[in-house]
C-alpha cells in the first residue's frame, strides 16, 4: 500500500528554501549581514544554555545507559544489521565529507585563536590544537545526535506510535495535532535545516574534491567539473536511496568506513607514524583531562570570542544535523537495546573521529613543524584547499593518496545525503509504521532537490555561508524541540518501566527476544513442512 505524501509540507518547505536562495541572489550583502546579526544575538542569548544543554545531555545518557532502563530493547526482533555495518551507517550519515576537510585544517585555526585563554602560537596552543578538534567532533556531537535518536526509537518501537518525523514524536508527547500549525512549523524547519546544512557541505566539498582531482589529472578546476562531480555524487546516492537501506546505504557506508580506515593506516605506514601515535595519544589524554572545562568554557573575562566562534557554533551546527541523523539512527537501530544504542552512538562514533582526526591532524602538524607546509599562514590567507593539497603532496605516491582522498570524500558525501533524503521523505510521509519506508520515488525526489539547491547557489555565485548561518539560527528553536522530546521520553520510560526492578526489566526483554526466536524457529519448521506437503 502506497502511503499518502504530504504535498503541503513539501510545498511550504521548498518555498522557504527558494525564498532564502532568492534573497541571496538579489541582496547577498544584506542577507549575509542580517543572518550574521541574528546569529550573533542567538549565541549571546543562548550560548551558555547551549553548552549546559549539551553537557547535561551527555550526563543523562551515561546515567540512563548504566541504569536499569538500559535493558529496554527497541523492537522484538534481532538487530537488522551487523554491529560494524550499523556503526558505519551512523558514522557515514552523521559526519559526511566535512570530516575529511576539517581533519586536515581545523587544528591550524586553534594556533592563532586558541581556547581556554592559551597564548596564541605557543607550544601549549600546538599541544591543545588536536584535542580541541577531537572535542568538537567527539562525545558532545554524538550526544546531540543520540538525544534525538533515542526518543524517536522509543516513540517508534516501544510506544508503537506511527510517524517517523519530529512532529510525530512531539504530537505523541504533547497531544498537539501533527498536521496543525505547530507540527507544520516543526517539519518545515526540519526540512529547511537539512537543505541548509547539506547545501553548504556540497558547496564546500565539491570544489575541494574538484581541485584535488584536477591537480592529480593536470586539469584546471572549473564550474563544469563541479557540475560533473555533483551529478556523479547524485547518481550514487540516488541509486543507493532508490534501492533502500538494506542493499544501498548499508553497503556504501561499509565501503566508506573501510576505505577511510585504509586511508589512515596508509598515512601511518608511509608518513610520520611515530609522531602520529604520540600526538594522538597525547591529544586524547588532554581532551579527556580538560573535557569539563572545554564543555563549559564561556570566557566571560577574556572575551576572546572563541566559545561563540567555535564551541557554541559547533553545538548549534550539530543540532541542525541532529534531527535527520537522530531519525536515521532510530531507523537502523531496531532490535538493539537502549544501552547499546547510547554506547555505540557516543563511543563508537567518537572513537572513529578520534582515530581519523588524530591521524590526519597529526600529519598536518608534523608538516607544519618541519617547515614543509605552512598551513597556519595559508589558512590566514584563505588558501585552505591548497594547504590540504600541499600536505597530501608531501606523502610518497601522493597521487594515489589524493585519489583515495577524493573517493572517500565523495562516498562520505553520498551516504550523508542518502540518509538525509530518507529522513526528509519519511517526514513528508505521514503515518509511517515500524518496518515501513517511504516510497523509493519519493526518496529519489528529495535526492534530486538536495543536488539542485547547491548547484543553483554555486551557479549564481551566492554566499554559501549565509544559508549555513540561516540553518544554524534555526538550531536554537530545534534545541527547545529536543528538550520537549527528552522530557517526553523520560516520562514515557518511567511510566512504562519505572515500577519494575532491574532484574525483572532485564528478564522481560530477554523473554521477548527468546520468544521471538522460538516463534521464528517454529515458523521456519512450519514453512518446511508445508513445502514438503
Amino acid at each position: 500500500m502506497t502511503k499518502k505524501i504530504d504535498k503541503l509540507l513539501i510545498s511550504l518547505s521548498l518555498v522557504s528554501v527558494i525564498f532564502v536562495v532568492a534573497s541571496l541572489y538579489l541582496n547577498p550583502k544584506g542577507s549575509q549581514a542580517f543572518a550574521n546579526k541574528i546569529f550573533g544575538t542567538m549565541t549571546s542569548w543562548f550560548g551558555s544554555w547551549t553548552l549546559l544543554f549539551t553537557f547535561l545531555g551527555l550526563l543523562l545518557l551515561i546515567y540512563v545507559a548504566f541504569s536499569k532502563f538500559g535493558s529496554i530493547r527497541f523492537g522484538d526482533t534481532k538487530p537488522e544489521y551487523s554491529t560494524f555495518k550499523w556503526v558505519s551507517m551512523m558514522i557515514a550519515c552523521g559526519l559526511g565529507s566535512a570530516t575529511v576537510y576539517w581533519a586536515f585544517i581545523e587544528w591550524a585555526y586553534y594556533i592563532g585563536t586558541p581556547g581556554l585563554g592559551i597564548e596564541a602560537g605557543s607550544q601549549r596552543a600546538f599541544e591543545m590544537a588536536t584535542p580541541y578538534t577531537m572535542f568538537h567532533w567527539g562525545f558532545s556531537a554524538w550526544t546531540l545526535y543520540a538525544l534525538v535518536g533515542i526518543p524517536v526509537c522509543y516513540h517508534l518501537y516501544i510506544r508503537k506510535n506511527n510517524g517517523l518525523s519530529l512532529s510525530a514524536v512531539i504530537s505523541s508527547i504533547t497531544g498537539i495535532r501533527q498536521n496543525g500549525i505547530i507540527g507544520r512549523i516543526v517539519d518545515v524547519m526540519f526540512i529547511f535545516i537539512c537543505f541548509g546544512g547539506l547545501s553548504i557541505t556540497l558547496g564546500v566539498s565539491v570544489p575541494l574534491v574538484s581541485t584535488v582531482l584536477s591537480t592529480v589529472l593536470g586539469l584546471t578546476p572549473s564550474f563544469t567539473m563541479n557540475i560533473i562531480l555533483i551529478v556523479i555524487i547524485s547518481v550514487v546516492y540516488s541509486l543507493s536511496s532508490y534501492i533502500g537501506l538494506q542493499k544501498g546505504m548499508s553497503m556504501i557506508s561499509n565501503w566508506t568506513t573501510k576505505l577511510a580506515i585504509i586511508f589512515c593506516i596508509a598515512i601511518i605506514l608511509v608518513g610520520p607514524g611515530l609522531f602520529i601515535f604520540s600526538n594522538t595519544t597525547n591529544a586524547i589524554g588532554q581532551m579527556l583531562q580538560n573535557f569539563v572545562q572545554m564543555s563549559l568554557f564561556t570566557d566571560p573575562i577574556g572575551k576572546s570570542g572563541f566559545p561563540e566562534s567555535w564551541t557554541i557554533f559547533y553545538w548549534l551546527y550539530w543540532i541542525t544535523y541532529a534531527p535527520f541523523t537522530g531519525i536515521f539512527i532510530a531507523k537502523v537501530s531496531k532490535g538493539r537495546t537502549l544501552r547499546s544504542v547510547i554506547i555505540n552512538t557516543l563511543v563508537s562514533g567518537s572513537v572513529g573521529c578520534f582515530f581519523f582526526f588524530g591521524v590526519i591532524s597529526s600529519l598536518s602538524i608534523d608538516r607544519q613543524m618541519k617547515g614543509m607546509v605552512d598551513m597556519v599562514s595559508m589558512l590566514a590567507a584563505g588558501n585552505d584547499t591548497n594547504a590540504i593539497i600541499e600536505v597530501l603532496q608531501t606523502l610518497p605516491l601522493s597521487g594515489i593518496f589524493m585519489i583515495l582522498f577524493c573517493i572517500v570524500s565523495v562516498l562520505f558525501l553520498a551516504t550523508t545525503l542518502d540518509g538525509a533524503a530518507f529522513t526528509m521523505a519519511s517526514t513528508a510521509t505521514p503515518g509511517l509504521k515500524d518496518g515501513e519506508e517511504p516510497h523509493p520515488v519519493h526518496r529519489l525526489f528529495w535526492c534530486i532537490m538536495l543536488a539542485l539547491v547547491p548547484l543553483a547557489m554555486i551557479f549564481i555565485g551566492a554566499d554559501l555561508n549565509t544559508i549555513k548561518t540561516s540553518a544554524i539560527i534555526t538550531g536554537v528553536p530545534i534545541l527547545f524541540i529536543m528538550l520537549v522530546m527528552i522530557i517526553g521520553w523520560m516520562r514515557w520510560m518511567v511510566k512504562d518501566y519505572g515500577y519494575m526492578s532491574a532484574e525483572n526489566l532485564k528478564m522481560s526483554f530477554k523473554n521477548i527476544s527468546i520468544g521471538q526466536e522460538d516463534f521464528s524457529a517454529n515458523m521456519d519448521s512450519t514453512d518446511k513442512k508445508n513445502t514438503s506437503i
